[in-house]
């Protein structure tokens, strides 16, 4: 049997070194190097996406990979594609780094320069191991092993356009349709959704945040059942303590709650910093909120171009969602889409804060009238982006149907237009 080898390479001499070893090995498939943990990411989940047995028996990870250190590569790999043998190139060869190596989920570890014996020996180690598993899981099928949930940020172009009411409805769509759902507070200094849904809770992500490895079980210790379902990571109730949250931690937590949880939604905020960062690049949907005044607007603009230059998020891999919208304002869903260069989400938020006050000032968000124009906008919007469980039969129906497709998994899917808003 062939063995199947997918190299992440980030250095190009580097690449062309293990790809003309591994042309070598006897009974090996290797594919061509791919150049940035990104792209891993996402050839990975789109291969197990299909199904398990399109994923490769081995994964090699280059030192110089990024913009996602290697150790933290492995481990999100190991984490959300437990049937791949990840194996780290690397010149240090140190008992040390070995040790981070394992702890991280690698299966070995292959000096450089590199040796076409010790090369072809942790290959072959990490492919009879993944052959394990596989055979393994194979025997059960109720085991998950595809790319984990999805994840949604939500920020803000500035403070109070609404990206935390956003947030709040996104999740409880979701959970009304039967999936199981985290909602993240992730605005570390100023988080609100402890407020929005009445919740008073001693444990936050801080707790998780010095923890190397979150099991199920320290998971659950420091999220809140809600009672409207949604399991709940709140904001630090010390602002000041959200500094406490790296972008390595935010990583970690992500990943541990992608891999317990159908749905994940993120609130950021509008402030940017490295936990949230992380977590944006590692999203499958990148929502942006903004209203259309021309401050916000801007603020938008300026946070797209960060994206960018920092390698976060492209812009056509943001969705841009307008809040408070009103067919009388002078800048209209399509002029934000010029100017952003990001997708508009086809749904808009009316302006109307008058139906949110009374569920905002008594903390019961979760009790928002069904008939509210705001909730029932958010709500459409969540199916826009996938996070509706469509009924067997209703694909074709009106109230599930969206005529431009769900934008869900965003860096494959989506479009643009848009009419709607909130606060």
């Amino acid at each position: 049997m062939s063995t199947r080898i997918l190299p992440a390479v980030g250095d190009a001499d580097a690449a062309r070194s293990i790809t003309t070893l591994l042309s070598q090995l006897p009974d090996a498939e290797p594919a061509g190097p791919l150049g940035d943990s990104t792209a891993l990411l996402d050839t990975l989940a789109r291969l197990a996406a299909e199904s398990l047995d399109e994923l490769p028996e081995v994964v090699l990870v280059h030192e110089r990979i990024g913009p996602v250190p290697a150790l933290e590569l492995i481990r999100e790999v190991a984490l959300r594609f437990p049937a791949v043998g990840v194996v780290l190139v690397t010149a240090d060869a140190s008992p040390g780094l070995y040790s981070a190596a394992m702890d991280s989920g690698a299966r070995g570890l292959v000096g450089l320069p590199l040796s076409y014996e010790e090369l072809a020996q942790r290959v072959q180690a990490a492919a009879g191991w993944s052959v394990g598993v596989r055979r393994h899981l194979g025997a059960g099928a109720e085991v998950f092993t595809g790319p984990g949930g999805t994840v949604v940020t939500v920020s803000g172009a500035k403070g109070g356009v609404g990206a935390t009411v956003a947030a709040v409805q996104l999740a409880l769509a979701a959970q009304a349709s039967g999936h199981t759902v985290a909602l993240v507070d992730m605005d570390l200094q100023s988080g609100d959704i402890a407020s929005f849904l009445d919740v008073q809770f001693r444990r936050s992500i801080v707790d998780l945040a010095a923890i190397s490895d979150i099991s199920p079980r320290v998971l659950a210790d420091a999220v809140f059942s809600h009672g409207s379902g949604l399991a709940l990571l709140l904001a630090p109730g010390e602002g000041e303590r959200g500094e406490e949250v790296s972008d390595r931690s935010a990583r970690q937590i992500v990943s541990a709650l992608r891999s317990r949880y159908e749905i994940v939604v993120i609130d950021c905020g509008s402030q940017m910093n490295g936990a949230n960062a992380a977590a944006i690049e590692m999203a499958d949907v990148a929502l942006l909120v903004t209203t259309p005044d021309v401050v916000a607007v801007r603020g938008a603009k300026r946070i797209v171009r960060m994206w960018d230059r920092l390698q976060i998020r492209k812009a056509e891999e943001t969705t841009t969602l307008v809040n408070r919208y009103s067919r009388n304002t002078e800048i209209q869903p399509p002029l934000i889409q010029k100017i952003t260069g990001t997708r508009i989400a086809g749904t808009a938020i009316p302006a109307n804060f008058k139906e949110l006050q009374g569920a905002v000032d008594a903390g019961r968000m979760h009790e928002l009238d069904s008939k509210s124009v705001v909730k029932q906008a958010l709500w459409a919007l969540a199916g826009e982006l996938g996070l509706v469980k469509v009924p067997a039969g209703a694909e074709g129906s009106g109230k599930y149907k969206n005529d431009r497709g769900s934008i869900g998994r965003s860096r494959r899917r989506g479009d643009s237009a848009g009419r709607g808003k909130t606060d």
